[in-house]
């Protein structure tokens, strides 16, 4: 007996997945497949409202007590609450004198390290669309390939069945990579709204130094 099969039409439904998470990102980037907007650059001004940055900020990686702090709380795995305690807990450690000029470089190390972090999800996130768009594809031409096997005179049931087999665990593939797809979508907008709050956390140790 032919195992159940799912249909050529029912194979195309699955197939627009791809492109109905991409619809409101299309105007900016159709290959876009997140519902989130695509914004490829992230601004400083976006989440810092505090001092300007001096020109020793851009050297925050050569101060290694400031790298060790941006790369330790940017980790998601880390608790936000315990990220901003050990920010707070730098400032304080820092002597008066040097205390902005050092935290200025916490903002720029944080802002370059999780939009770097940010951008590498991104381009992950565009190759998984592409990869995505393959598998579609290939589903849609193993689909049709069944459908004008089963349709021959003497088709083999045998291989009617092993064809069906195949072409359902495809389609289960597809489903399951879109459905981490969809998480994977939200993880920039995790590091950003993470950036906000570490940023926050900064500003009210340079706001408490200016009222001291």
């Amino acid at each position: 007996m032919i195992r159940h099969l799912i249909p050529a039409a029912a194979a195309m439904l699955l197939l627009p997945a791809l492109s109905l998470s991409a619809s409101a990102a299309i105007k900016y980037d159709p290959s876009w497949p997140c519902q989130q907007r695509k914004v490829p650059e992230l601004s400083l001004g976006q989440f810092w409202n505090g001092p300007d940055l001096p020109k020793s900020a851009a050297d925050w990686e050569k101060d290694s007590a400031v790298s060790v702090l941006v790369e330790e709380v940017a980790q998601r795995r880390v608790p936000l609450d315990e990220a901003n305690k050990k920010i707070v807990d730098f400032a304080a450690s820092l002597a008066p004198d040097k205390k902005q000029d050092r935290m200025m470089m916490v903002v720029q190390g944080l802002f370059d390290h999780m939009g770097r972090e940010r951008s590498d999800v991104m381009s992950g996130i565009s190759h998984y669309a592409h990869s995505q768009a393959d598998l579609a594809a290939y589903v849609r031409k193993e689909s049709s390939e069944l459908d004008a096997f089963r349709d021959k005179p003497g088709a083999d049931p045998d291989e009617v069945d092993r064809r069906t087999d195949k072409l359902n665990m495809d389609i289960r593939t597809f489903e399951e990579r879109t459905k981490s797809l969809t998480y994977v979508c939200e993880v920039p907008t995790v590091i950003e709204q993470r950036l906000y709050q570490l940023m926050k956390t900064v500003a009210g140790t340079v706001a408490d130094q200016k009222k001291k």
